[in-house]
């Protein structure tokens, strides 16, 4: 097999690793998953050093599969990420997640102060309990003693390439969601470091997406049996990535991700501001920002809906026939039934981890099928409603680029196709940040590669049902209703769990 380049996308639930060509066609494929746990209600944390050896398992089962070993390896990660470093470089936290929650009383402080708007400006990263920024001040607050013994403050990606090359790095894309980094004059934010109390020198050395490295240390040599001198690219984050991957770079074109959560975003030369729906405005390279909402209830839905509602919790893939050929016999709408999605409280466009689920319309017709139904509907409706919010600021978003795991079943896709309202294509199995990053990996090789001469993989296309839109439509300006008229009522029943 001719030589090739890896992308290797370190997740919220797996590592998964893309191989392509010199001509950018997928020659080979893996992943490794793991998951998070909840100590205490609003945490979400991970270990660090199994996410590493899920990293070491994708990169020693892609080598098997395409001798000789890749040119370059290049990395997409999940942002937000927390993990804290003490003088010893060894880990003195759990990793924390972008779904931990435990900081949202110093998000809500931030959002309604003097600096809040200036600091979601500077910073591009909307101010919620996901960012960096609010983990780092609320550690200050709660955990004095961890605060103090901190070296360094660092994301998944900074740990695995510390491992890598024993020096802290971040790139200027995953150092554009921690709400701690300038995106203007791409330095760290002196404000942001002055409200959590830290330092520069707490934080990792900020270097372009396009930064590199061939000086591997020996004991991740023999891990990951590759040369020492192979050239590594600290690459960008993996909503950045998703539309590198998902050819979603030209304007009228959004590229829209389902996995445990979900998000929609544009690339762009300019920065799209709206304080009240936060939209992020996340750096790419120098010249592109990649803009969008993103949502917290996602497949992470889907999996409470089958195993609270269907008591499965294995789903298999004659499973999923058998559920969809089921909801397919519910009409769109379910007859009245709508479902507000913020299971796990919800970011874009309202910020506000107090928030809730609920169905709304519930009549004696209404049947399992119609609450299955309309859960997928929901999550449906609050991406639509990121879409909403970036079109109000950067006008009509013609075709929509799919991917994500939930994606992969053409009845889902048909829903979204429908709510959305707008012609779709979905991403033709391949994980997109993976293969974003192995598209940045080949630019860094080749300087003279351009992105554009790859011809995408010819995902299924799919259209709007007219009849179905319509009714959606209808009910989508139902579903803007529930949240405001229900907001008061979610605060107060969030302190009862």
């Amino acid at each position: 097999m001719k030589q090739c380049v890896t992308g290797v996308d370190i997740g919220t639930g797996s590592v998964k690793a893309v191989s392509v060509n010199s001509e950018g066609k997928v020659v080979a494929a893996c992943q490794f998953y793991y998951s998070a746990y909840t100590p205490k209600p609003g945490y979400s944390e991970q270990d660090p050093e199994i996410i590493w050896l899920a990293f070491v398992n994708c990169i020693n089962e892609l080598v098997k599969k395409i001798q000789p070993v890749p040119l370059a390896i290049s990395f997409s990660s999940a942002m937000h990420s927390l993990l804290v470093m003490d003088n010893k470089n060894l880990a003195i936290t759990p990793l924390i997640t972008w779904a931990d929650t435990r900081s949202e009383k110093i998000a809500e402080g931030i959002r309604k102060s003097k600096d809040g708007q200036r600091i979601y400006e500077s910073t591009g990263t909307p101010i919620h309990s996901m960012s960096p920024l609010c983990k780092i001040k609320w550690l200050k607050e709660n955990e004095p003693q961890i605060f103090k013994n901190a070296f360094k403050f660092i994301s998944i990606k900074e740990f695995i390439w510390f491992r890598l090359f024993n020096t802290y790095e971040v790139d200027y894309s995953i150092a554009s969601a921690t709400g701690l980094f300038n995106i203007e004059n791409l330095k760290w934010n002196k404000t942001s470091l002055q409200l959590c109390g830290i330092t520069a020198s707490h934080l990792s050395d900020i270097v372009p997406t396009d930064f590199i490295r061939n000086d591997l240390n020996p004991s991740a040599t023999g891990m990951l049996h590759i040369a020492a001198d192979t050239t590594f690219c600290i690459g960008a984050s993996d909503g950045c990535l998703a539309n590198v991957g998902s050819h979603a770079m030209r304007p009228g074109i959004a590229a829209l991700t389902i996995g445990t959560s979900g998000a929609v975003r544009i690339a762009g030369t300019k920065k799209v501001y709206n304080y009240g729906a936060m939209i992020f405005n996340y750096v790419l390279d120098k010249k592109t920002f990649i803009s969008g909402g993103a949502v917290n209830n996602g497949g992470n839905v889907l999996k409470w809906l089958f195993e609270t509602f269907l008591h499965n919790k294995n789903f298999s893939e004659s499973d999923y026939d058998t559920f969809f050929k089921i909801i397919a016999t519910i009409p769109a709408g379910c007859q009245g039934l709508i479902f507000l999605p913020y299971l796990y409280g919800e970011r874009a466009p309202v910020w506000d981890e107090k928030s809730s689920g609920a169905f709304v319309g519930i009549r004696f017709c209404h049947n399992q099928n119609h609450f299955t139904r309309a859960t997928i509907e929901g999550i449906c409706f609050a991406l639509k409603d990121n879409l909403y919010s970036l079109e109000k600021k950067v006008g009509s978003i013609e075709k929509i680029k799919i991917s994500g795991g939930v994606t992969q079943h053409k009845a889902i896709m048909q829903i979204l196709t429908d709510v959305l309202n707008k012609q779709v294509v979905l991403q033709d199995g391949v994980d997109a940040s993976a293969l974003g990053a192995a598209y940045l990996g080949l630019t860094v090789l080749n300087p003279s590669f351009q992105l554009s001469s790859i011809i995408p993989a010819g995902g299924p296309e799919f259209v709007p049902d007219r009849k179905n839109a319509v009714i959606y439509e209808q009910l989508f300006s139902f579903y803007k209703t529930i949240y405001p008229s229900l907001k008061n009522t979610m605060h107060l029943l969030s302190k009862l769990h």
